[in-house]
């Protein structure tokens, strides 16, 4: 269901396991980057036989690698110039290796001085080898001024194992990286490759193996990991005696004047995502209006009035234990009610829950609440909320989503559930899941309130949280991806999102109807 996003250090400790301790030579692995670098790249651009091909080799293992594609393109026919930027005695290790290989075969090698001025000689392909995954910090001056002469080189621009100037761990530009057309990368995509704003830079983002020996990745295992279209599969397996009782009763609490819509959207998404039952609770005052109109929802009016009062309170706590899941928050409002509500959930004890929306409000509100959160439980902020939670700006949130979903997952003991472009997964032992989806189509209001519903119904089915996260954040994107076929320019509603969700899962896992 996952694929592991190794760090840079940790990919740095697998090649040092897997030389020093297993035994492989390094010369070996930087000689298989090569191999499938070129069969990458043979494969995305086309035959190479009498094209130009420049290749600019940092000073590390990257520009090592580059010096191998230098040979074996030049085996293709390809005409190969080689411009690396320290002197030739300057390489060691592996590099060093390769290099002096590549100049006994007559490789067209220069040496590209930092105080020359910058120019590249027109090429057909730019293979950029120039800085690994290893690079921190900011580009130098000589090198940022390499990365500007590419994004402006007229050719196509491939890099190897990330695109220079791209931060291995976050994905941003330091200040500015190499906007290839496909990027190579090594044994397994490095966390920062899997951020969405790193695809203006990757381009096709290719995976390939190098020979990194599966004992040494399950030894060491990734903290990061990437969601899977198999997260699916468990879905595909029903009960053929399964009937509605058996399917999870998902309780909902929410709603508030002016904001029963957001109960609604949930309690719809939850029965779209298989739940046997479906339970809304709110304010009696509110009831009709949070039903509206659709049988197939109960709706649970508490005491009298439209407000949350301390009477609704009493009633909800005598039954919420009934359940097989909770999800507080959708449309709840923000007054005192609501917060004492959220309280005396939260000290009273519940079936496995999820905090969405003005229940996050209210944990925020009253942070010592946070030492009384069920173990297991899931928070779905969007990044203005995460910036309440935490008491940090939404630019702070944003600059580094990953690490900001770990460390408060693992603080407060919880499951916590990152929104936006490429949602993050955080998890108590300090492990995350990334999303590989964006989809602009769920930019939508209620957009939350369908997720929420979804991993409602997932937690009902007794799926542990983990697992119901994941599969609710990648099913969900999926409807988004699939409604952008009908609304390539958005304009969808969130109705429209819960509604696609059955539909998305038949073609997701080729679900076909039995024939008698």
């Amino acid at each position: 269901m996952f694929s592991p996003l190794p760090t840079p250090l940790e990919m740095s400790e697998w090649d040092r396991i897997t030389i020093n301790e297993i035994g492989i030579r390094g010369e070996i692995l930087m000689e298989n980057a090569g191999h499938e670098a070129v069969k990458s790249l043979v494969s995305e651009y086309g035959a190479v036989s009498g094209k130009k091909i420049l290749i600019i080799a940092g000073s590390g293992n990257n520009g090592g690698d580059g010096f191998v594609m230098a040979r074996l393109l030049a085996d293709l026919a390809a005409e190969v110039m080689v411009l690396h930027t320290v002197p030739k005695n300057k390489y060691k290790g592996d590099a060093a290796y390769h290099l002096k290989i590549a100049s006994k075969l007559g490789i067209e090698l220069k040496y590209f001085k930092a105080t020359e001025n910058i120019a590249l000689p027109p090429s057909d392909i730019i293979v950029d080898a120039l800085l690994g995954t290893g690079f921190e910090g900011e580009l130098r001056p000589f090198a940022k001024a390499i990365v500007e002469k590419i994004n402006s080189a007229v050719g196509y621009v491939f890099s190897v194992d990330i695109p220079s100037g791209l931060n291995g761990l976050t994905g941003k530009p330091q200040p500015i990286a190499v906007e290839a057309d496909t990027t190579v990368t090594f044994e397994e995509a490095k966390l920062g490759l899997a951020v969405p704003s790193a695809a203006k830079y990757t381009g096709n983002l290719i995976v390939t193996p190098i020979g990194i020996p599966g004992v040494v990745k399950h030894a060491y295992p990734a903290t990061n990991h990437i969601i899977k279209k198999n997260v699916l599969t468990p879905l595909s397996r029903l009960n053929p005696v399964m009937h509605k009782g058996t399917s999870g009763h998902v309780l909902l609490v929410g709603a508030s004047k002016g904001l029963t819509g957001a109960l609604h959207l949930a309690g719809i998404s939850a029965l779209r995502s298989g739940a046997g039952l479906v339970t809304m609770a709110c304010p009696d005052g509110l009831a009709s209006e949070v039903k509206s109109g659709k049988p197939e929802l109960m709706t649970m009016g508490l005491g009298s009035g439209d407000h949350w009062n301390d009477q609704m309170i009493i009633e909800l706590l005598s039954k919420i234990k009934e359940y097989d899941s909770l999800v507080i928050g959708p449309g709840l409002g923000r007054d005192q009610g609501a917060l004492d509500l959220v309280e005396a959930v939260v000290k009273n004890g519940h079936p496995p829950a999820v905090y969405d929306a003005d229940a996050l409000y209210a944990l925020a509100s009253r942070s010592h609440l946070m030492q009384s959160i069920a173990q297991n439980s899931i928070f779905t902020p969007h990044p203005g909320e995460m910036s309440r939670l935490i008491k940090k700006s939404i630019q702070e949130v944003e600059s580094d989503r990953v690490e900001i979903a770990r460390r408060y997952s693992v603080s407060k003991n919880i499951f916590l559930i990152l929104k936006g472009a490429g949602t993050v997964i955080g998890c108590p032992d300090g492990s995350t899941a990334i999303s590989p989806i964006s989809a602009p189509n769920l930019a939508a209001a209620g957009s939350g309130d369908i997720l929420a519903g979804v991993i409602g119904a997932l937690l009902a089915k007794r799926i542990p949280p983990m697992q119901s996260a994941c599969m609710g954040v990648y099913w969900h994107a999926l409807a988004g991806l699939y409604l952008s076929k009908k609304f390539p320019y958005r304009g969808n509603i969130a109705t429209e999102i819960a509604d696609i969700l059955p539909l998305v899962l038949k073609e997701e896992l080729c679900l076909k109807p039995k024939t008698s």
